[in-house]
């Protein structure tokens, strides 16, 4: 039987795996257990656990798994079939991501490969059932693709549309996942089942000045000889002007402030006078990447981070109860502000309704650049965006939904789950069937981090472990600025109707806003 999330300090932790001639690997399919691969020779030094591998799982079926463990553990009843491709070259996940989603299996009563279909963007999965789809945006210029790629990229052009086993005739080989991987990070084709989600790097179209005309007399001579097409010698202008004042000029950007149009620049671009670079640019928004705390908390709550930093000394998980508008969050930052200046990141997590741009824009405020947001209203694209950032550590605070647990933080400090209570961090279809919140206090304890959650109406089961000493307690009761509780008053609506002598909607208490 699996042990109790709130036992937290019995956790023990899968061992963990070595240099070997096996591999255990995570398949992302509903299996009774993880099946055991062989490890080719020339393999052996670029596999890593947490690295995708090609596998065949089957007669035909093929699909991109996970390595859990590398081990010399021979399977004593069957063959092992040998990895037919290592399709990364560093991990995609880390060995935590790994653990946790090993204990999700066990305690949510689930395959370890159907966490991992819920944990992965759809850019990370593919399978032989999988169809590719020909972006008709990439057009019908191969020239940057090498041979294997240019086959199937042409049999795309024709057919549209390829499953997996047609493009391993066109090759005429059953090794094809590194091909189709490459045509799908070069944005030629799509991945069916995700077809507006597939990552792609989002392009822009960037104007530059030919070099021929950088030096100034150069230019001088351009404009001083100009003689015809005078909007273009506005759009040339106007680019001048901007590529002095903001250093680089996107094409939106010139035409929108020049009033101009495509077929104008096209004329320039035509006489060589500018050119366009189409270059790969990040959907993240960028922030300066500053820390600016511009407040100050009340001596009640300055109590209240002490009490609860102090209780973070002896206490792993601690609960913050603290009456709605009592300034949570204000603490919440001052914590965030201290594990970031340690060069560890945070996990804020709220439930999904609660993402509110209020609470984005606060954070923003504060930490800028540092933090990032991850929710299901994003796209795969910048899902994929996000995750790599949070793995190179460039990215410090995530504010996301449940899902966001399932990031591959390397060096967490700390995870906050804002009102803990909600029912929302469960999920209920399909599986995994985890509780974000529960699982959220496990992640943390694989870094030793602390887990703090905070709520106005703690859920029954926190405020028990919190009152039984499980959990460190503080409780802040009074709201900022001292603002008052507004009254209840409990109004009987059967003396109310009789009184009435008859049903009324509104009684008259609430009709005269008392």
């Amino acid at each position: 039987m699996s042990k109790s999330i709130y036992d937290i300090n019995e956790i023990n932790s899968p061992p963990a795996g070595g240099v070997g001639g096996f591999a255990e690997i995570i398949v992302p399919l509903a299996l009774p257990k993880n099946y055991t691969w062989s490890i080719p020779d020339h393999m052996k030094e670029q596999l890593h656990i947490g690295c995708r591998v090609e596998v065949n799982l089957g007669k035909n079926k093929k699909y991109a798994g996970i390595v859990k463990r590398i081990h010399n553990e021979k399977p004593e009843f069957f063959e092992a079939k040998d990895i037919l491709n290592v399709l990364d070259i560093e991990p995609v996940v880390f060995e935590e991501q790994l653990k946790l989603w090993e204990w999700i299996a066990s305690y949510y009563m689930c395959s370890e490969g159907e966490v991992m279909a819920a944990a992965l963007p759809a850019h990370f999965k593919l399978s032989s059932e999988t169809i590719l789809v020909y972006n008709d945006e990439y057009g019908d210029d191969f020239s940057l693709l090498d041979h294997d790629e240019y086959l199937v990229a042409e049999a795309l052009l024709i057919k549209k549309e390829l499953k997996l086993t047609e493009v391993q005739q066109v090759l005429d080989s059953s090794h094809v996942y590194p091909v189709i991987n490459r045509l799908i990070l070069k944005n030629v084709c799509f991945v069916w089942e995700a077809l507006k989600q597939s990552y792609a790097p989002k392009k822009e179209n960037y104007v530059l000045l030919n070099p021929e005309y950088n030096s100034e007399e150069k230019l001088s001579d351009l404009l001083n000889n100009w003689t015809r097409a005078p909007k273009q010698m506005e759009l040339l202008l106007s680019y001048l002007h901007l590529v002095k004042t903001e250093g680089e000029v996107t094409k939106t950007n010139l035409l929108k402030k020049s009033n101009a149009s495509d077929a104008q620049l096209k004329g320039l671009v035509d006489k060589e006078i500018l050119r366009v670079e189409k270059r790969v640019i990040d959907r993240l928004q960028y922030l300066p990447k500053d820390i600016k705390i511009d407040f100050e908390l009340t001596v009640l709550q300055q109590e209240i981070l002490e009490k609860t930093q102090q209780l973070f000394t002896e206490k792993q998980v601690c609960l913050l109860h603290g009456v709605t508008s009592s300034g949570k969050t204000l603490i919440y930052i001052k914590l965030i502000e201290q594990i970031i200046r340690q060069g560890k990141q945070v996990l804020y997590m709220l439930p999904e309704i609660a993402l509110t741009s209020q609470i984005i824009r606060r954070l923003q405020k504060h930490f800028g650049g540092h933090i990032g947001i991850y929710h299901s209203k994003f796209s795969q694209n910048e899902r994929v965006e996000i995750w790599n950032k949070v793995k190179s550590g460039e990215m410090k605070i995530v504010l996301g939904a449940r899902s966001s647990m399932f990031l591959p933080f390397q060096n967490l400090g700390m995870i906050i789950c804002d009102e803990e209570h909600d029912t929302s961090y469960k999920q209920h279809d399909p599986a995994p069937r985890y509780n974000g919140r529960d699982a959220a206090i496990y992640f943390a304890s694989l870094f030793g981090a602390k887990t703090l959650l905070g709520s106005a109406t703690p859920s029954l089961e926190s405020y028990h472990n919190a009152i039984t000493s499980k959990y460190g307690l503080t409780e802040l009761m009074q709201r900022y600025g001292d603002v008052h509780l507004p009254p209840i008053e409990i109004i009987d609506t059967k003396k109310v109707f009789q009184k009435e002598k008859g049903k009324v909607m509104l009684s008259p208490p609430l009709i005269r806003g008392k």
